[in-house]
This record gives structure tokens, sequence and C-alpha cells, in this order.
């Protein structure tokens, strides 16, 4: 009988477990704008290379010349590790111009599609196997 219980409450928890991280993940259009491109240029103040995204941050001078921190999110860890970058790939204090997207929250976030420095891509999407070269 004790045997049957702990089955019939396995199973529903297994079922259970197995779907948050299907409901954690999110669409980028849910949280980004794809109408809304920006361009950022400014100074990596923190990185967060890791699974599901990696993060980083710039300090950049807004209109008025005030600094304000951004967010920029990228693609998974693992992947952009398969395409050739590191966490040494940005480091803190490049001075870097990211093109991407703005969050649909108004907040100081984006998606990043391609960061330069130097006028020099140095992370972003890989459209051909012969940019890694």
């Amino acid at each position: 009988m004790r045997l049957n219980l702990l089955t019939a409450l396995a199973l529903p928890a297994g079922l259970l477990l197995s779907v948050v991280p299907v409901m954690a993940h999110h669409s980028f259009a849910a949280e980004y704008d794809i109408n809304k491109p920006i361009t950022l240029t400014g100074t990596v103040t923190k990185m967060e290379w890791k699974n599901p995204h990696i993060y980083f941050y710039l300090d950049v001078k807004d209109d008025s010349g005030k600094v304000v921190n951004w967010g920029i999110q990228g693609g998974s860890a693992s992947q952009l590790y398969r395409y050739g970058y590191t966490k040494d790939t940005l480091q803190i204090g490049n001075q870097v111009t990211v093109n991407g997207f703005l969050a649909r929250d108004g907040s100081n976030l984006a998606n990043m599609v391609i960061v330069t420095r130097d006028g020099k891509k140095v992370l972003g999407r890989i459209e051909s196997p012969e940019e890694l070269k």
C-alpha cells in the first residue's frame, strides 16, 4: 500500500518538475521589440558568462552626458563557446558598441545582435563559419 502511494505521488511530481524549465524560458518577442533597434557605445562594467544567457553591463553616456548602466543579454554561454567565443572575449573596461533591440518594458536592457570593439566584431551572431577565422 505504501509503495502504491509513493508511486502515485511521484508521477505528478515528476511531470510538474519537467514542466518548470519550459515555463521559465521566454521568447525573444515577449521581452524585446524587434521594431526598436538600438546602438549603445560604452564601457563594460560587469560580465555574467553563464547559461541560460550571458549578460554584460555597459556604462553609457546619455544625450545629457549622464552615465547610465545598461544590461545587455546575449545568447547561451554554451552556444557562444561552440562559436569560438569565451568568457574572456569581453573584459571589464573594454570600450564597445552594441547593436541590438530594446526591452519592451522600457528598462535599460537590450538584446545584443553584434558587439564591436575598434570597429571589429568581437561578439555576436554567426552568419557563416568563415566569421570564426
